[in-house]
């Protein structure tokens, strides 16, 4: 039996990766701060489901505190690491960019130093479309520069990726990015715009519409997600012995086992059509409050996912009517609605 490190299991993404890995036949051990940026019982929850099958355990540490995650993976001794704990949030680090600092960039920085200490086969760690910024050419591919990031959420997601490249190449350990485009689905975070318009209309109170609706963006289910992290394990990056081995569509780094891969529904949607989804499902109309784009905020996302089609012979393609329905008849059966 595998056995796979996931950093965030109590997390919204975390929680749905390790329900499919275990459901595979892999062990998981967990790790998580359970901190309190939202509803920590939705995180208890979720780790209750999880601790259900007798091959997941977990521990409850901050990526800052080394001691504790080093004594966790020296005694387990994972075969590999996913890495999805962070500090989430474009908007909440205009206000607290500090503890974006400590847990993306030092957490980040600890788990590398592990990843490399028990020469695991394979890092995973999760950037996000935001690293784009503002570039303009859509969709947007993983060729791509990302030197212009408009929140210092992505700009730690940046530098991520960029001390993830100097460790696979430093100490050949093979290392895969990949960037999230808009992940929704149930178990959902509740600070997301999904969880907030539901529960808005739901309600019968407004919901606020950022650049008065006038966006699009790559919505991702959470199980299709999941799925293409799930298959990239298998997808280990080797160092090339010359750049000409290289495909075109990939961005194998040249000087070390490292790519970066998006993971997204390789579509964009509008998002007044997002909203009419999550109305029909919710069967009633929205109060709308339409709102300036927001600092940091861009107008549009959209992945080419060829490269993890490539790689894995996977697409994400859930629609999302069916995606936004599958939430709200979970919204409506965890608050008893």
């Amino acid at each position: 039996m595998r056995k796979i490190l996931v950093t965030g299991t109590a997390g919204f993404i975390g929680f749905h990766l390790s329900k499919l890995l275990l459901e595979e036949g892999f062990a998981v051990v967990g790790y998580d701060a359970m901190t309190d940026y939202y509803d920590v019982h939705i995180k208890e929850r979720r780790h209750q489901m999880l601790l259900q099958n007798q091959h997941f355990s977990c521990t409850v540490g901050m990526l800052e505190d080394f001691d504790t995650l080093r004594e966790l993976a020296m005694k387990e001794q994972p075969d590999v690491i996913v890495h999805l704990a962070a500090q989430a949030g474009v908007r909440y680090s205009l206000e607290n960019p500090r503890a974006y600092l400590e847990a993306n960039v030092t957490g980040t920085f600890n788990v590398m130093e592990l990843a490399r200490e028990l020469e695991v086969d394979h890092l995973l760690m999760a950037s996000t479309s935001s690293v784009y910024g503002a570039n303009e050419d859509m969709p947007f591919d993983e060729r791509e520069k990302v030197d212009t990031p408009l929140t210092f959420y992505a700009a730690t997601k940046k530098a991520n990726e960029s001390m993830g490249h100097s460790y696979a190449h430093l100490w050949n350990l093979p290392t895969t990015m990949f960037r999230f485009f808009t992940v929704y689905g149930p178990w959902g975070r509740p600070d997301m715009a999904l969880f907030k318009f539901t529960k808005g209309i739901l309600e019968g109170t407004p919901i606020d519409i950022y650049n008065n609706g006038d966006m699009f963006r790559d919505f991702t289910f959470v199980t299709d997600l999941v799925r293409g992290i799930r298959l990239l394990i298998d997808a280990a990056p080797l160092r090339p012995d010359t750049p000409e081995d290289i495909a075109d569509y990939d961005n194998l780094s040249p000087a070390a086992p490292y790519r970066v891969v998006n993971i997204g529904n390789n579509d964009k949607v509008r998002l007044m059509d997002f909203v009419e989804a999550i109305e029909s499902a919710c069967g009633r109309e929205a109060i709308k409050n339409f709102m300036p784009m927001q600092k940091g905020d861009v107008p549009a996302t959209w992945a080419d996912a060829t490269l993890l089609k490539e790689l894995t012979g996977y697409v994400p393609q859930t629609d999302v009517r069916d995606g936004v329905k599958q939430f709200v008849d979970w919204y409506r059966d965890y608050y008893k609605i």
